[in-house]
């Protein structure tokens, strides 16, 4: 279990909720940008600083968070000098998460014609919209799915 820059567990705010664990962990709107600048490449305190421009004592606070909860690593530079972080393989796994943020904002953030940036794979090609499917492959929403929760604490599968 994640647990704080103090080793302590967090309070979650829903306990059986996956959405507001992950809230609690990253739903703030600085961890998610550096979890964001990390996926394109951001390594170094400055590197995020410059990026967000996110004042310092707070780049500080978030950074250590998500080291704590395993979404970052700090790695040593090339140098010796200094650390650099990383993403762990939880923090990648966030990747869909920044996608479907980011494909929501480029449908409902931007006035029609608006300029904004574009996520492309390594040939150039806008990603695709990302959209869950049922194991059969027909498309999923929130009017054909519901949330099931555990009797008395038991985990569900």
């Amino acid at each position: 279990m994640a647990r704080d820059a103090e080793g302590r567990s967090p309070a979650w705010t829903d306990p059986t909720c996956p959405v507001a664990r992950t809230a609690d962990l990253v739903g703030d709107r600085w961890s998610l940008l550096i979890i964001r600048d990390a996926m394109d490449g951001a390594r170094s305190f400055t590197d995020f600083q410059q990026r967000t421009g996110i004042a310092r004592n707070i780049l500080t606070e978030r950074l250590r968070k998500l080291v704590a909860h395993g979404l970052l690593t700090q790695v040593d530079a090339p140098s010796g000098r200094r650390r650099l972080y990383a993403l762990t393989e939880a923090g990648k796994d966030l990747f869909p998460v920044i996608v479907t943020l980011r494909q929501w904002g480029e449908r409902h953030a931007f006035e029609a014609g608006e300029a904004h940036s574009v996520l492309v794979d390594d040939n150039g090609t806008r990603v695709p919209d990302l959209l869950p499917t049922a194991a059969s492959g027909s498309p999923l929403t929130s009017d054909t799915t519901s949330v099931r929760r555990p009797e008395s604490g038991a985990a569900l599968t």
